[in-house]
């Protein structure tokens, strides 16, 4: 599914005329300007899943987020804008093929880091109710209880069942939804299995942030499956391999200058891994 179809970003020229029709000269920065000019970036032509690689500092995030504020999709983690953002976003252009969902969204590596440390506190409470648990347990395990009138009924009943009851069982049953049981890279996938859903515009800055390789397998199935079959569309920037030879993916090079499509066995990050592994293939 498409839903963005073609967005434009202002070149040198534009950029050129805005600046110098800027009468403040306070500011030593004009970001994000000249980031996406420096190597001719300038336009966008989408497929269902359109990537964006490059190195640090080749303006891949600052795409992410231009985009993600022209085409107004939701977000969770606050996002620190420079003066000259909103001027910037509204040089852009944005052509739209079909009406962009309500549910669209950006996922930022700052979402998921936010989601895994929310996930950390609630095992901290998780932590704290069990020591009151264990506490519970012993005080009443082999304690005598008296029912002196009919408000002690259930106060007995709750004392009976914890006697029946393994220390282990007890606390188990009373911690419901103990999420310690995933690994911080289990809930990172679980926040973009979460957040993704039907007939939506995703917007992913390096989701392989935090995830092992099997799971950037899996996410990358979990994409192909959501761009082909459930009407999404996916625009995103990454550096993993796993990631950039997703099935039917259009592949923008940021390094390049103009910046040009590519396959992805030509990129130099993923020639870095086949020739580091090809060295090395005896020993497989």
């Amino acid at each position: 599914m498409i839903y963005l179809n073609t967005f434009i970003f202002p070149d040198e020229n534009i950029e050129f005329d805005f600046i110098i029709e800027e009468k403040r000269t306070c500011y030593d920065s004009f970001y994000p300007f000249k980031i996406l000019s420096k190597n001719r970036f300038e336009r966008i032509d989408f497929e269902p899943t359109t990537i964006l690689y490059g190195g640090n500092g080749s303006g891949k995030s600052t795409a992410l987020n231009v985009i993600a504020e022209k085409t107004g999709v939701n977000r969770d983690s606050i996002y620190n804008k420079s003066n000259f953002y909103s001027d910037y976003v509204n040089l852009c252009k944005m052509y739209i093929e079909d009406e962009i969902p309500e549910n669209s969204r950006i996922i930022t590596s700052d979402d998921v880091f936010d989601y895994m440390l929310n996930v950390r506190n609630i095992n901290q409470g998780i932590d704290q109710k069990r020591e009151k648990l264990f506490k519970e347990y012993l005080d009443n395990k082999g304690s005598s209880f008296q029912m002196n009138s009919l408000e002690d009924y259930n106060e007995l009943k709750r004392v009976n069942n914890i006697r029946r009851k393994t220390q282990s069982k007890f606390i188990r049953e009373n911690l419901m939804n103990n999420v310690r049981e995933y690994s911080n890279g289990e809930n990172a996938f679980r926040y973009f299995i979460e957040k993704i859903g039907e007939n939506g515009l995703y917007i992913l800055d390096e989701p392989e942030n935090s995830l092992s390789p099997k799971l950037q397998i899996e996410l990358v199935k979990f994409i192909e499956d959501a761009a082909r079959f459930f009407g999404c569309q996916f625009i995103i920037s990454t550096h993993s391999p796993f990631m950039l030879a997703m099935r039917g993916s259009k592949i923008y090079d940021l390094d390049e200058s103009p910046v040009c499509v590519k396959r992805w066995t030509e990129l130099e990050n993923v020639r870095t891994y086949y020739e580091f592994f090809k060295e090395y293939e005896d020993e497989f």
